[in-house]
């Protein structure tokens, strides 16, 4: 039997945007789910969200949302992020793999998120009862190419890999970003393209561990203090959870 490679089957791209860096206090204001690829027309879905707290001064200078705009129009959040949910499981268990960019932050806030309101999180809601499979072109990146200078923020990564990204911190425009990223490392990296999912889940858990290794050790020559989390796609909840970690948060 002939196995389609995933850059050429369905991919669900999935984008927040947030009160700010911290996964552990704070909110989503923003979060798009797109289905784009095999040959059917992209399916977007967009949620504004009432975090209930005020959005400080500096989100709002960088994605455009006010605390009086997301009370005005933004869907309660309970609502919301049970939806948000509720459509990434309706996606995935169909077989399809998630795309996030850094999905360590938006996956571990969805995940705090969904605690907050005593809803299910994702791993309980998925018939394989894990939250695989996950690709993360920030992650692809890194390992292909782990030696380049220059920024790996989104835009960015946008720039170098020839993809279209139309509006920053758009969560809907990031999402399809990010799947385009994937969609192209993934065509020019045939071994990458032609991976069984499950292994290239596990292949990214392994770099993502790596990588934040040799970043940790990089930054604590100058601080001693640093720390940069190794788990991916999420940070299981614990209550000893890291908030963020030095380097990345929500990288943008």
């Amino acid at each position: 039997m002939t196995v389609t490679p995933w850059p050429d089957g369905r991919l669900i791209a999935f984008d927040t945007e947030t009160t700010g860096t911290e996964w552990e206090m704070d909110r989503i204001v923003a979060a798009s789910v797109v289905a784009v690829g095999a040959g059917r027309e992209p399916e977007v879905t967009t949620w504004l969200v009432n975090p209930g707290v005020e959005i400080p001064e500096a989100a709002t200078a960088v994605h455009g949302i006010t605390t009086d705009r997301a009370r005005a129009d933004g869907q309660d959040p309970v609502t919301a992020i049970a939806a948000i949910a509720d459509r990434l499981v309706s996606l995935m268990d169909g077989g399809s793999p998630l795309i996030v960019f850094n999905a360590r932050f938006d996956l571990t806030l969805l995940d705090r998120e969904c605690r907050r309101y005593d809803l299910p999180v994702l791993p309980d809601r998925l018939l394989s009862r894990e939250l695989l499979p996950v690709i993360d072109p920030l992650v692809l990146d890194k390992q292909v190419q782990p030696y380049r200078r220059g920024s790996r923020r989104l835009p960015d990564l946008c720039a170098h890999w020839r993809v279209r990204h139309d509006k920053r911190h758009a969560s809907d425009a990031d999402a399809l970003a990010a799947a385009r990223l994937a969609w192209r490392i993934g065509r020019t990296y045939p071994r990458l393209g032609a991976m069984d999912l499950h292994e290239l889940h596990a292949l990214q858990v392994e770099r993502a561990a790596q990588q934040a290794t040799s970043l940790q050790s990089y930054l604590r020559r100058t601080d001693a203090t640093a720390h940069v989390e190794g788990r991916w796609p999420y940070v299981p909840h614990t209550t000893n959870s890291a908030s963020t970690d030095t380097a990345e948060g929500k990288q943008r």
